[in-house]
């Protein structure tokens, strides 16, 4: 019986271990640092799990140097005011990212600004006006 016991843990434990594999850490970004680059759009992809794009940025040695950027997933982003089409390859934009601590050309997006002068985020911001609506009197305490 504890045989038995023992085989299906072991079992549960590989069906548990499969998806905590499936994910990647973000252990390699520098959260302490943010790089801004200033480049053109070379492709854009609006996927799950995480949305991406990689952007051509001039080279102080001549040439370009194209840049990976990883995104959070379209749901957030679409939350955040973005739509499939608001970023596009050749569109000149300014983006701020989490660089690698590797040093190589990726990183974690944090903010774009667009042609237009538009600045998306990867999460919705909230303002002074998101809590508006809250009767300031219910919040006393009694």
């Amino acid at each position: 019986m504890s045989m038995r016991f023992a085989g299906c843990v072991a079992v549960a434990v590989a069906a548990l271990a499969g998806p905590a594999l499936a994910h990647h850490s973000a252990a390699g970004i520098d959260r302490s640092k943010s790089v801004t680059l200033v480049g053109t759009v070379r492709q854009f992809g609006w996927t799950n799990p995480h949305s991406w794009m990689e952007v051509d940025v001039p080279a102080e040695a001549g040439g370009t140097v194209t840049w990976k950027i990883e995104m959070t997933s379209p749901a957030f982003l679409v939350r955040a005011g973005w739509k499939s089409t608001s970023v596009k390859p050749g569109d000149k934009v300014s983006v701020v990212v989490r660089p690698l601590r590797s040093g190589d050309p990726g990183g974690l997006f944090v903010s774009v600004t667009l042609p237009t002068g538009q600045v998306l985020g990867e999460r919705a911001v909230e303002g002074a006006h998101a809590d508006a609506h809250i009767d300031k009197r219910a919040l006393r305490v009694r």
